[in-house]
């Protein structure tokens, strides 16, 4: 069911990782979900900001933490960081044998410097 933000509570994750970068064989730090249609992609943080650049495509403003023990929102349109929301399609998070940075054989050696760059 689609919300008035745009949530739809019935959508699973696209997969347990980032759709692009699995895509291409690449890597990333962390993961977001977008809320409305179960996206994956990598964060901000990330070299190729896949989260973020699916909001500007498709204008999805709500993302869920897809990583371990967190259940935070955030809203692109509005700036704002929720610390809980509805209970979205399982799974809430990718595999947690799965690591972060990820996924695991594609994450470079040099991966911190890699972020700070």
């Amino acid at each position: 069911m689609t919300s008035a933000n745009g949530i739809d509570t019935g959508i699973p994750p696209s997969g347990s990782g980032c759709v692009e970068c699995d895509a291409v064989g690449g890597w990333w730090f962390h993961l977001r979900r977008c809320a409305q249609c179960g996206h994956i992609g990598c964060c901000d943080d990330s070299p190729a900001k896949h989260a973020s650049a699916h909001y500007r495509d498709t204008g999805h403003p709500v993302i869920r933490s897809f990583e371990p023990g967190e259940g935070w929102f955030w809203n692109f349109d509005t700036n704002e960081l929720y610390e809980s929301g509805p209970d979205l399609a399982p799974p809430v998070s990718h595999p947690a044998d799965q690591p972060a940075p990820g996924p695991a054989g594609r994450v470079p050696e040099d991966w911190a410097r890699e972020l700070r760059s």
